[in-house]
């Protein structure tokens, strides 16, 4: 083998070597954690990532370059924190927008980071340029900020959410509830134009018929456990509607 072929096999050798130097170098392990308990899911780096607490509903992790926030409004039910949160993903929409993989990004500087209340609070190596994820799905109502030095462990953990709902469907309840204030909305509006009417025989009928249509309309939804507070609103209505009804003599 003459001294040419040496070089160039000595050449690659060391690319190789250089190559897997490089991907031991960059290799960062992952570990699954809940956001929410059995619901949820995201991977994160690997014994690194602590737990920093629940603050107002909003919970922190942290790692040695980077930071996640996450908010659920189902564990909100006064929606107080959903504001913070909203405003921290406008601090950080300020920053340069980017397009990764189908993930929006914004990079930030480490001070414009700390302009955030949830974030100034816990003591992280915020240095240099940030990259920001904020992610939202509608269907579980979960609210996510993934920040990091290190794009490619932002965009993994983006990637390897897994969305799980544990909290009850409560549209079935709205729109059962929502019915029936339309329906008793209508019967108090009836009550009302009748109470001024001189014709008291065709006012109490009327107004039978729609208290009977609103009882059997009630009853039907009132067989789930969950809509005692329909029902004490029916009732209620109920009892001031008798106040509208002229009495003869």
């Amino acid at each position: 083998m003459d001294n040419r072929k040496i070089i160039i096999l000595a050449v690659v050798l060391l690319i190789i070597a250089g190559a897997v130097v490089v991907m031991i170098m960059n290799y960062v392990p992952y570990e699954r954690i809940e956001i929410t308990p059995n619901g949820t899911n995201i991977e994160v780096p690997a014994n690194q990532t602590k737990y920093q607490g629940d603050f107002e509903s909003i919970k922190i992790w942290n790692w040695n370059n980077g930071i996640m926030a996450t908010y659920n409004s189902h564990e909100d039910p006064l929606k107080l924190s959903g504001l913070g949160f909203d405003a921290a993903k406008e601090i950080i929409k300020n920053g340069e927008m980017q397009n990764i993989d189908g993930f929006t990004c914004y990079v930030i500087n480490a001070d414009e980071l700390l302009e955030i209340h949830i974030f100034d609070i816990i003591k992280v190596n915020y240095n240099g340029k940030f990259y920001c994820i904020p992610i939202t799905n509608e269907s579980t109502q979960d609210n996510i900020i993934i920040c990091c030095n290190n794009r490619d462990i932002a965009l993994h953990m983006a990637k390897s959410i897994e969305y799980k709902n544990v909290y009850p469907n409560t549209t079935d309840l709205d729109n059962a509830i929502s019915t029936i204030e339309n329906m008793t909305g209508d019967l108090q509006s009836k009550a009302d134009e009748y109470a001024n009417s001189t014709d008291l025989n065709n006012a109490l009928s009327t107004i039978e018929d729609k208290a009977g249509d609103l009882q059997s309309k009630a009853n039907d939804y009132l067989k789930s456990s969950s809509l005692n507070d329909a029902k004490s609103s029916v009732e209620r209505l109920a009892g001031d509607l008798l106040f509208k009804i002229p009495i003869q003599y």
